[in-house]
């Protein structure tokens, strides 16, 4: 099976504006006691998540770095509440994005290298073909047009990690107290294939967490479909 990742399709010419952030999230940690770093995001975010049950919701709305242990306090208490195979960290985006948006857009819309989404019809398309892992998610955007699409952000979850031959020989083993890696995605990327799902199509990388990767089944379904919104980039593995 080859691997790909996928980024905006810039040749189509679609001019489009989104303007949106997730409704909730976890903080960053402020100074870690190990690594004595101050650091959030890496862009994991679960969109189906619902934090209303959560009482007080006022501690998930503003973004901002806490001490390690009220962002471990916080956490737990997401925790019952995120989809099987979620993995977190400081800064972990949560429920629907908010925010204004203008088209024109295609079948997929990547504006950002780790947020995708998808027209709905589209995504029943792909559905419909059997491919695995596409959760779609509502999202509350506002549009500023009259043909309003209803986009879906897709929910990704973290699976598959690249190989040790591309990152830096010399580079630190993870904060024990956080967890902080400090790594820099290099530029040539290959995966590390004992650690790529068999039960997904689409997903994003554990490590590295902006990058979105596909499976060869979801490049043909794309293009036999005539999907647009999005380029396809193979990806080597070891």
């Amino acid at each position: 099976m080859d691997y790909f990742t996928l980024d905006e399709d810039k040749s189509l010419g679609y001019v489009a504006y989104i303007g949106c952030e997730h409704k909730w999230g976890l903080p960053g940690i402020r100074r870690c006691p190990g690594c004595q770093v101050t650091w959030g995001g890496g862009a994991k975010s679960y969109p189906s998540v619902d934090l209303s049950p959560i009482t007080a919701l006022a501690d998930f709305e503003e973004p901002r770095a806490e001490p390690i242990e009220e962002y471990e306090r916080l956490r737990e208490l997401v925790m019952p509440l995120l989809p099987p195979g979620a993995l977190v960290e400081p800064g972990t985006e949560l429920g629907p994005l908010v925010g204004k948006a203008q088209g024109p857009f295609g079948a997929f819309v990547a504006r950002f290298a780790w947020l995708l989404m998808a027209r709905r019809e589209s995504l029943e398309k792909l559905q419909a073909e059997g491919l695995r892992g596409l959760k779609g998610c509502r999202t509350e955007l506002r549009f500023r047009q009259r043909n309003v699409p209803e986009l879906l952000e897709l929910e990704l979850l973290p699976v598959g990690r690249l190989h040790p031959d591309c990152l830096p020989p010399n580079r630190k083993p993870p904060c024990p107290r956080c967890g902080r890696r400090g790594l820099t995605r290099p530029e040539h990327m290959v995966l590390d294939a004992s650690t790529l799902p068999s039960h997904l199509d689409l997903f994003r990388l554990e490590d590295f967490s902006t990058t979105i990767v596909c499976t060869e089944r979801f490049v043909q379904a794309c293009r036999r479909l005539n999907l647009d919104g999005v380029s396809f980039h193979p990806l080597p593995m070891k």
